[in-house]
C-alpha cells in the first residue's frame, strides 16, 4: 500500500525543477546544445559566443558575411531553436 506522502518518481522531478525554475534553463541549455545542428558547421565553427539575457539570444559571429545570412534566416533558426527546446525560448535572436 502506498503513502499518501508517495508519488510516482517523475512527478517528483518535475515539481522540484518546477519550484526552483529550471525548466526554463534546461530548455536554454537544449538551444545552446542544437546550436550546430540547426546552422550547420559552416556558422557553428565561425560562432564566437552564445548567450541569453532573458529570451533573446545573443549571437557572435565573424566575418560579417555570416552576420548577414544569419539575419536572413533569423525567423527560420527561431522556429527550430525553440522546436529542439520543445517550447518557445527565443522570442528575439540578436547578431553581431
Amino acid at each position: 500500500m502506498r503513502n499518501a506522502n508517495e508519488k510516482p518518481l517523475r512527478k517528483a522531478i518535475e515539481e522540484f525543477l518546477a519550484q526552483y525554475h529550471l525548466n526554463e534553463k534546461i530548455d536554454k541549455a537544449k538551444i545552446m546544445a542544437s546550436w550546430e545542428k540547426v546552422v550547420g558547421n559552416t556558422v557553428a565553427a565561425h560562432t564566437r559566443k552564445l548567450s541569453f539575457r532573458g529570451n533573446k539570444l545573443y549571437v557572435k559571429v565573424e566575418p560579417a558575411a555570416l552576420k548577414n545570412e544569419l539575419i536572413f534566416s533569423r525567423t527560420r533558426i527561431i522556429s527550430e531553436l525553440n522546436a529542439a527546446a520543445g517550447s518557445r525560448i527565443v522570442e528575439e535572436l540578436v547578431i553581431t
